[in-house]
């Protein structure tokens, strides 16, 4: 069975995400796409347009000194949502970063509009990223 086309083009964002491809995650994201991250660090909260999707993301490689890595671990797909499991890696200060997260995307069109990042541990998220 063919993969959905949403599950393919999540795929594409997450490649793009570890080859720091800003190019292709520019065009993955909808101008006005929303991505809600947990917790209470400096990541946390509601990042609303691309460009601020965008920024957070230099500021995850920055913090991580480049080593921050996502690995794909499965993909749930219809018209309107996907939904992700994978597992985020870093190092940072001397600490190591090891987390499963959910990560759960509207689509509309082949753009991600709302991303909502569901954490295992939010507790492990802001001993790292704090």
């Amino acid at each position: 069975m063919p993969e959905h086309p949403n599950a393919t083009i999540v795929r594409r964002g997450f490649e793009a995400f570890n080859a720091g491809d800003v190019a292709t995650l520019s065009q993955l994201l909808a101008q006005d796409a929303v991505q809600h991250m947990p917790g209470h660090n400096v990541l946390s909260g509601d990042h609303k347009g691309v460009e601020s999707i965008l920024t957070m993301y230099g500021q995850m490689a920055e913090l991580s000194g480049g080593t921050l890595s996502v690995e794909l671990e499965q993909v749930y797909a219809n018209d309107e949502r996907v939904v992700t499991i994978y597992r985020g890696r870093a190092q940072r200060g001397g600490k190591t970063y090891d987390a499963r997260h959910a990560l759960v995307f509207r689509m509309r069109g082949e753009q991600a509009v709302d991303l909502e990042d569901i954490s295992e541990d939010t507790t492990k998220d802001d001993e790292f990223w704090s």
